[in-house]
């Protein structure tokens, strides 16, 4: 019996910042993968650590903008290493994001967060100091102090921290011996690929934490609870590439009047070439789509919203990811993160990358409040085996295919 006092299952940045606070905490902690780390939500998503700003842009506060808006300074003292964890080595994209809009914003923008209580605000940006590519742009442009991180270089700092704590398993390969829904008493896990004597891992921990993201619904059902504890918000992701030179850095959000018309953020692949992450309401548009009509949607966006950028030359594709979030009546957004307790298991949906700091706080709150486990802590048997561990997912730039480049600087385009 291998020794662990909380199984993580999902290794997200959920799961990964969770495992890495149980452990600074002093828990004997492990997280279980059954493919790469960061696959699916993480390396998906654009990086953003909202401040609460574009949660507000009607002009009230709700519940989610609140919930997000210490964040920032959160994150950005731990990417300076002046708080745990330390996350000094993971990449910063930019040290803050930029807003713009026609004229029926400019108005407002400059005090709308400090009236709302937000510890972000937005700060006009002098025409001079703009980047490039809205330089002319005719309406208020301002800067908030929202970092963006690279989310792989993130999975990647916890993987090599706790590596000796993370497991790869199959999919279905876990048993579970349960007292009834949700109370875990012990678990077996199989090796991925090998099936001979002395190739399983059994744990009897005081506490199981799901954080599989879209897998918590089937893990539930495999632990007598209800999958409806989640849903399903579908996303259809656009990512541009280009030579730097046609294609800038820019991380930012357009707004339209109280909703975001379309975020950018910006990184390098491994080619050198740069690559934009297109979310916001592209995004949600996109998922009635196909992949081209999409392509052709973005194109004409982009023209709208930077007519500045030379589209010619430059190339396009689209993937599709799920934000597994906890449910709400009548499908409507969770306000934060969200934390359910089931006999000794634990229901965990960050919400948005962000909020993964206060996801870890609310698990170890409600562990360190379950029963003290009865008799001896187990002893940790060493296996004979180097038990495999699971890899860091690639951003999805970098496994995309159907590249389609765009021509005539519209919404036509060719094969890449």
């Amino acid at each position: 019996m291998a020794s662990a006092d909380v199984v993580i299952i999902g290794g997200g940045v959920a799961g990964l910042w969770t495992l890495d606070q149980l452990v600074r905490e002093g828990h004997r902690a492990v997280l279980l993968e059954s493919s790469r780390l960061g696959e699916g939500q993480t390396v998906a998503a654009q990086g953003i650590i909202h401040g609460g700003l574009k949660y507000s842009l009607s002009g009230t506060t709700s519940r989610r903008a609140l919930g997000v808006k210490q964040m920032p300074e959160l994150w950005s003292e731990c990417l300076s290493g002046s708080r745990a964890p330390d996350l000094r080595d993971v990449i910063l994209r930019s040290r803050s994001c930029l807003l713009w809009h026609g004229q029926s914003l400019g108005s407002r923008l400059g005090f709308l967060g400090a009236r709302l209580g937000l510890q972000v605000t937005p700060r006009p940006v002098d025409s001079v100091q703009r980047p490039p590519v809205l330089r002319d742009h005719r309406g208020v442009v301002a800067v908030m102090d929202e970092p963006v991180i690279d989310p792989v270089s993130l999975i990647d700092l916890f993987a090599r921290r706790h590596r000796d704590r993370l497991f790869l398993c199959d999919r279905d390969g876990i048993s579970w011996q349960l007292d009834g829904p949700g109370q875990v008493r012990g678990l077996v896990i199989r090796h991925p690929w090998d099936r001979l004597p002395g190739s399983e891992l059994s744990f009897a921990p005081r506490a199981v934490v799901l954080c599989a993201g879209a897998g918590n619904a089937a893990l539930c059902e495999q632990l007598g609870l209800s999958a409806t504890v989640m849903q399903r918000r579908p996303l259809h992701m656009v990512m541009l590439r280009g030579d730097p030179s046609q294609l800038p850095e820019l991380c930012g959000h357009q707004v339209d009047g109280s909703h975001t018309r379309m975020t950018i953020t910006s990184a390098l692949d491994s080619l050198g070439r740069r690559v934009w992450q297109l979310g916001g309401q592209v995004a949600e548009d996109g998922v009635s789509m196909s992949d081209l009509e999409l392509v052709d949607h973005v194109a004409l966006e982009l023209a709208a919203v930077l007519p500045g950028l030379e589209l010619e030359g430059l190339e396009v594709s689209t993937y599709r990811v799920d934000r597994a979030e906890s449910f709400c009546s009548g499908g409507g957004r969770p306000e934060c993160q969200s934390v359910r307790l089931d006999g000794n298991t634990l229901t965990a949906f960050p919400t948005k990358l962000a909020l993964a700091p206060a996801l870890a706080q609310d698990i170890t709150t409600v562990i360190a409040a379950l029963p003290a486990p009865v008799g001896p802590k187990p002893t940790t048997v060493s296996t004979t085996r180097d038990w495999p561990r699971p890899e860091v997912a690639s951003p999805p730039w970098e496994t995309a295919t159907g590249w389609v480049r765009l021509v005539k600087g519209s919404a036509s385009c060719q094969a890449a």
